[in-house]
């Protein structure tokens, strides 16, 4: 792309009153938009309105400083990564999001060089998405299951936030074992220049490095709410499927599901405990015909994906000592406070801690919030 159409591309993009849907118009009415701003007022009003038209006919505000920015950004990667920006006419836009209702006019990419095309997007990959704030056993499924598909062969979606995505991001990048696939494509809310939240600037390098990072959003663009979900659509329509590890019943995961549905997909939900919040979005999904699934192969069988997958690497499980089977027996399944613990197994306080306390640093158990702990299984 040079930057003359660079130019053109983010003027139809920051155009007042032009969106997505009125952009495909003009540039189906017109072709690319070099042409449509060689267009009268008349012309345009005859694909848009007339106060889409008038807009069109002047630079919109920022356009200018936003070409700089941007060509800049173009050309100056990170040491050993590619930026792309991708339009509507590029042939590596990916082709599984020009199948849904409203893919963006523009798409901002960070990965590897060989990153774009996607040689593997609709039919590889799976979108695992969550809550912001889960249990210690949701983020512990969320890590099994994505190193499990990872180990696959499938790419895992997800869009970088706290909780249940970053656990899919690192879970797959942990289980890639095929350097020829994408490990992990995180789909976000902000511009590429920025990262939400800050403390996962880490993970989104690593994710560059052996995965992609995708973006509808112009350089600059700050966490603003309205995007989160709105990136949702990309998340769903980027894959063959959707699973939701933990979502409470008002939740951007819940919309990703509905969306995935709206898309024709399958959608996988994780049952839970009753008694926990972030278990009600996934069993509302489960009673309206959402796939209950209870391992990572269940997923595998459903998409019929065994046969394209790659060798698997083992999903190591930890020993359980033999002294603490009753503690971990006594733990059960849900969440449960340190006094009914204390009670089921009848332990004095202080071996009860040191009991818990080994079996955190085993990885059998997480400690909650509220003074709660929980048994953590394995995908």
């Amino acid at each position: 792309m040079s930057r003359d159409e660079l130019a053109f591309w983010l003027r139809l993009t920051l155009t007042p009153g032009v969106g997505d849907t009125t952009a495909r118009r003009l540039l189906a009415a017109f072709g690319l938009p070099e042409q449509v701003f060689s267009q009268t007022e008349t012309a345009l009003r005859q694909v848009a309105s007339a106060a889409q038209a008038r807009a069109l006919l002047s630079p919109p505000e920022g356009w200018t400083e936003l070409l700089s920015r941007s060509w800049d950004w173009l050309q100056q990667p990170p040491p050993g990564l590619a930026h792309r920006i991708l339009t509507l006419a590029d042939p590596d836009y990916p082709q599984a999001l020009l199948n849904i209702e409203d893919p963006p006019t523009m798409l901002y990419a960070l990965g590897a060089p060989g990153a774009l095309p996607l040689p593997h997007s609709s039919p590889d990959c799976l979108a695992v998405v969550g809550s912001r704030n889960p249990s210690a056993q949701g983020l512990d499924n969320a890590r099994a299951f994505a190193r499990h598909l990872a180990g696959q062969g499938v790419t895992i979606v997800s869009g970088l936030a706290l909780g249940i995505d970053a656990a899919a991001h690192e879970g797959a990048l942990d289980g890639m074992v095929d350097d020829a696939r994408l490990a992990t494509i995180a789909v976000v809310g902000t511009g590429l220049d920025r990262v939400y939240p800050r403390q996962h600037r880490a993970l989104a390098h690593r994710i560059a490095e052996r995965g992609l990072l995708l973006s509808e959003f112009a350089l600059g663009t700050p966490p603003l709410g309205p995007n989160f979900p709105r990136r949702n659509r990309l998340i769903a329509g980027l894959s063959r499927g959707t699973l939701v590890v933990e979502a409470a019943l008002a939740s951007g995961s819940l919309v990703t599901a509905r969306l995935a549905v709206e898309q024709g997909k399958e959608v996988f939900a994780i049952p839970g405990s009753i008694h926990s919040p972030q278990s009600r979005g996934c069993h509302a999904l489960i009673r309206q015909g959402a796939k209950l699934v209870e391992t990572a192969q269940d997923v595998l069988e459903e998409l019929q994906w065994q046969s394209a997958a790659a060798p698997d690497r083992p999903i190591r499980h930890e020993p359980i000592r033999t002294a603490d089977e009753g503690l971990l027996s006594a733990l059960g399944h849900d969440p449960v406070p340190l006094d009914l613990l204390q009670a089921r197994t009848g332990l004095a306080t202080e071996a009860l801690q040191a009991q818990l306390l080994q079996l955190e640093l085993d990885g059998l158990v997480g400690r909650l919030p509220g003074g709660l702990f929980q048994r953590l299984g394995r995908a």
